[in-house]
Order: C-alpha cells, then sequence, then structure tokens
C-alpha cells in the first residue's frame, strides 16, 4: 500500500485501512540512497546493508533524521524509520516522478491472507476499507515471494526484526555500549516478537554474573510496556508482577529473580507454568540456575540472553527460535 508519508490525511486513511496494531511502524519505499538519506541517517553499519543487499528484498532500519517532514505516525516510538529499495522497475519509476518515498506496507489488511493478486486483496478487505483505496494498480500474479528480511541497524549491532540474515549461527552477539542500548534491545524484541506475546506470552531468560545489565534489560521492557512503577531486582521477594495498558494491549509483565532458588520444589511454588499466557511477559533472572526446572515447551519458548562485561560496555549473546 502506497501513501505519501508527508501527507496527514493519507497516513490518516492508510492506518484506518491496515488498522495498524500497537507498535507495529511504517516503511518507506525510495528510488535511491540519496532519497533515503533525505528521511535517515545512514551510519556505517546501515550503508555496508546498502550496499549488499539494495535493491532487493530487505528493508533497513536508521534513525530517523528531525528534519525529514514525515507524518511521525510512520516512523517507529524509537525514533526510527525502516527504508525499502525496491527491484522492480515500475515502483522505481513512480517514486523518481513523485521525487520522494512513498509507504510500503503490505497491501492485505492487518493478520489477513498474504496478496498475490488484487483478488487476493478485496475478498479479504471489508466496503469500508475498500473505499478507502484511491487507485489499484494492477500487474497480474505476483511471484510468491516472502516479505522483505527486516534490519535495525540502529543499535551497535544490527538486530533481524524480521527474517534472518545468517540461519546457520546458534546464537546472536550484541554490544551494548549504554544502558539505553541494553534497555533499546529489550525493547526491540518484544516488538519483533509482538505476535507471540499476543497469542501466548513472552518468556526471557537472562543469565550473567552479578552487574551485568539484566535488571536494566528488564527495565527496557517495562519501558517498552508503558510501566510508570520503578523496577527493581526482586532478590529477596521472588517475584514482581506490574499490570501494564500500551494502547489496546494490556497483561502482565512479571520479573522473577532465581538467585537464591537452589531447588526444584522451591521453584515449584512460584507455579510459574501459570504466569505465562496470551499478553503477559515473564522475565527471569539468574536463568541458569532453574532451567532444568521448567518443562521443554517453556524452555522451547524462551528468549535466552546470557550478559557479560564490565563499566557500561556489554556482550550480549542472544538465542531465539528463528521462525517468527
Amino acid at each position: 500500500m502506497a501513501a505519501n508519508p508527508h501527507d496527514q490525511q493519507a497516513i490518516n486513511k492508510l492506518l484506518k485501512y491496515k488498522n495498524r496494531r500497537e507498535g507495529k511502524p511504517l516503511s518507506i519505499a525510495v528510488s535511491k540512497q540519496a532519497m533515503a538519506e533525505q528521511y535517515v541517517i545512514i551510519n556505517q553499519q546501515a550503508q555496508n546493508f546498502y550496499q549488499r543487499f539494495l535493491p532487493g528484498p530487505y528493508t533497513v532500519i536508521s534513525q530517523l533524521r528531525v528534519n525529514s517532514q514525515i507524518d511521525q505516525r510512520v516512523a517507529s516510538e524509537f525514533g526510527t524509520l525502516g527504508i525499502r529499495i525496491p527491484d522492480y522497475p515500475l515502483m522505481l519509476k513512480l517514486i523518481e516522478h513523485l521525487g520522494h518515498g512513498i509507504t510500503a506496507t503490505s497491501a492485505n489488511a492487518s493478520n489477513k491472507k498474504r496478496p498475490y493478486r488484487i483478488k487476493d486483496v478485496l475478498n479479504n478487505i471489508s466496503e469500508k476499507q475498500k473505499q478507502l483505496i484511491d487507485l489499484i494498480i494492477d500487474v497480474g500474479q505476483l511471484a510468491k515471494n516472502e516479505p522483505s528480511v527486516v534490519i535495525d541497524t540502529s543499535l551497535s549491532t544490527p538486530l533481524s526484526m524480521r527474517g534472518q540474515l545468517r540461519t546457520n549461527d546458534k546464537f546472536i552477539e550484541f554490544n551494548s555500549q549504554s544502558e539505553s542500548e541494553t534497555q533499546g534491545l529489550a525493547m526491540r524484541l518484544i516488538l519483533k516478537n509482538l505476535n507471540n506475546l499476543k497469542k501466548q506470552g513472552l518468556l526471557f531468560g537472562l543469565s550473567g554474573e552479578l552487574g551485568v545489565g539484566k535488571t536494566i534489560f528488564a527495565k527496557g521492557a517495562a519501558k517498552f510496556l508503558k510501566i510508570k512503577e520503578e523496577i527493581t531486582s526482586p532478590t529477596y521477594t521472588y517475584l514482581n508482577e506490574y499490570t501494564y495498558q500500551k494502547g489496546t494491549l494490556q497483561g502482565i509483565f512479571y520479573h522473577l529473580d532465581a538467585w537464591k532458588i537452589d531447588q526444584e520444589q522451591e521453584f515449584s511454588l512460584l507455579k510459574v507454568d501459570q504466569l505465562l499466557k496470551a499478553n503477559n511477559i515473564l522475565l527471569i533472572e539468574w536463568w541458569d540456575k532453574i532451567a532444568n526446572f521448567l518443562p521443554d515447551n517453556l524452555k522451547k519458548q524462551a528468549i535466552i540472553l546470557d550478559l557479560s562485561g564490565q563499566d557500561n560496555w556489554r556482550k550480549i549473546k542472544l538465542w531465539e527460535k528463528t521462525k517468527k
């Protein structure tokens, strides 16, 4: 769905059509890197992806320029924006003719069938949604390609938000140079797994010595969920819970510290398996102490991070399921 990202009325119509889910940003298609630079700050990481993968089925997220003049609802809540350079001559000519980028979101309504022809779109949207469409360009049956791979280059280490670049790696290693970056990683991981959060909840398992940033990561998760209460490590209370509401999404954020737990019987008293359900997040510090006490289905669901480092620098190893 193409809309003028500089036009508030156009974005109003697009967001009504998409019924955009909480936290899901749009992206912009441009014809070349010079046009992209009008919208975002392209750092060296992003430059490498532009040179290697664009034009092509990749979306590269970068920091939004303050003077970009787009409707702010197009960008993410992190102040970032995804950029596409499509490998499709018609779209490139259209964008060149317009002289500015256009939104690059799929034509299907949210959570509906992925379309490869116009009929797939029109058969799965309401009459009200049809009235929001000004123009349809029908080029026939499209190839059944996967959605673009989405890479966030706004942190010190690139993070795949959709799809995978390195499918053979057992884990991804991140470098965090500040507390805000560690929190930023937590926020992006929740956004990346938002669909799973709504369906079954999210489980984070954090390992690492004292003072390496486990609670900082938890604060980032709480920040994403718009929790106003102060987040502290529940070392002596074992478990803290915080209700949250983020737009239409509401649930409970459970923060568990397993440092003092040595026996499976102790752990079973917390009834962790009952905490993890749709819209809830369970974050466990000292994951390595209790992982073997969990049933296999929960362990397979976990997003696991191992933190190390000193001062403000952190090395974070991330294990997560590759299929989203």
